[in-house]
């Protein structure tokens, strides 16, 4: 679960990080009295769950009021394109007002979830302000790593070492200290799977600063966070994956026309190279689980039918703790209980695989059986509308 930059900069300045004066708005209005109250100039950010803002005019420095108010206008209510949304965006029901902050050197600090070594990484640059992929992709000898052993935590020693890393002298080591420690304690305290500043800025009077911060959750924790859970967004969101988590799926929607109907997170991956390799594009990712009785499959009909540019659907089960003939009673229940009129294709295997096939054949449905995972991608690109091929 991702949270906007105010709400992540108010957790961490909670553990002790430093971050900038600012208000929330809604309206212009609101805008402009935080402008009034903090002084000008300020800086109005949109709060989308996306980076790239401030590529896409969604981040704007402000000399008067009128600017703030215009640039609040031009923001709220409207869709933010950048280069981490698709086409839509995101929308933007609230901005950021800031305080301008004396900006003599930007850095960058990351805290991320390393499943390799499974401890958290701190991950830091002296060139911060810009996309860490790519400066990890061009500039790799730029990042410094550090792994944090959690029997021992951070300690005073390492972030010293990180601190020297990044050029940092005299009182700014001890502050890199702190910011360290805030930062980790809040991934750890809260659940984090990501912390990142970017910029974490030097001011002109030498003090450090996180202008700009990011943080995702485990979804898994959230039970146990409950003030976390509360920060979330759900207008930032895909409706539709909302719609499947309620009914325990797990869903992505993607670009393309053929909806996908797995189980297992591994069996979806290949499901969808699959259908790239045989010259189609996949809507969704979707999985529905184990155990997955009739309604449910029922409900991954409906929530991959609600992307109106899904021209086929395939479903592809290898049943372990699933059954085949659950599946197959699914199907049929939907494609009758929705009225479908669109092609389906269906590749069932393992338990009770007999019975789930002797179901769709004696449906009398214009269902289209597959024995391989390769022969129902390729199946279900066969079975697209022409217009849509």
């Amino acid at each position: 679960m991702d949270i906007h930059e105010h709400q992540a900069k108010a957790l961490l300045a909670d553990f002790g990080v430093p971050v900038p004066d600012g208000g929330l708005a809604f309206s212009p209005e609101q805008a402009v009295y935080h402008a009034r109250r903090l002084g000008l100039p300020v800086v109005v950010k949109a709060q989308v769950h996306a980076g790239g803002r401030g590529a896409a005019g969604g981040v704007k420095f402000c000399r008067t009021e009128a600017e703030v108010a215009a640039l609040a206008t031009g923001l709220l209510g409207k869709r933010l394109v950048t280069k981490q949304t698709d086409a839509q965006g995101k929308p933007v029901h609230r901005v950021w007002v800031e305080a301008a902050t004396n900006i003599a050197q930007e850095l960058y600090l990351g805290l991320v979830l390393d499943r390799k070594s499974e401890r958290i990484m701190i991950v830091a640059s002296r060139e911060g302000g810009i996309e860490i992929e790519d400066l990890a992709e061009q500039r790799p000898e730029a990042l410094l790593r550090m792994v944090i052993d959690p029997a021992v935590g951070l300690t005073d020693f390492g972030s010293r070492e990180l601190a020297f890393g990044l050029g940092l002298k005299g009182a700014q080591v001890a502050q890199m200290g702190q910011v360290l420690r805030g930062c980790y304690r809040a991934f750890r305290d809260r659940d984090a799977i990501m912390v990142e500043i970017n910029p974490l800025v030097i001011t002109g009077a030498g003090d450090l600063v996180a202008l700009d911060a990011k943080m995702s959750f485990d979804t898994n924790a959230l039970f146990r966070r409950p003030e976390v859970a509360a920060l979330r967004d759900p207008g930032q969101e895909d409706p539709r994956e909302d719609a499947a988590a309620e009914h325990g799926l797990s869903y992505v929607g993607l670009d393309g026309d053929i909806g996908c109907i797995i189980n297992g997170a591994g069996l979806a991956m290949a499901s969808m190279d699959m259908i790239q390799l045989a010259g189609g594009k996949p809507a969704n990712f979707l999985d529905i689980g184990g155990g997955a009785s009739p309604e449910r499959v029922v409900a991954a009909f409906r929530t991959v039918l609600a992307d109106g540019n899904v021209s086929v659907v395939l479903v592809n089960i290898f049943a372990g703790i699933n059954r085949c003939d659950w599946v197959a009673k699914g199907v049929v229940q939907a494609y009758r209980e929705l009225g479908l009129t669109l092609p389906v294709v269906v590749r069932l295997a393992g338990t009770n695989v007999e019975e789930g096939r002797a179901i769709i054949a004696s449906s009398g449905l214009p269902l289209i059986s597959a024995d391989t995972l390769a022969e129902a991608a390729a199946a279900a690109v066969r079975a697209r509308p022409r217009m849509a091929a």
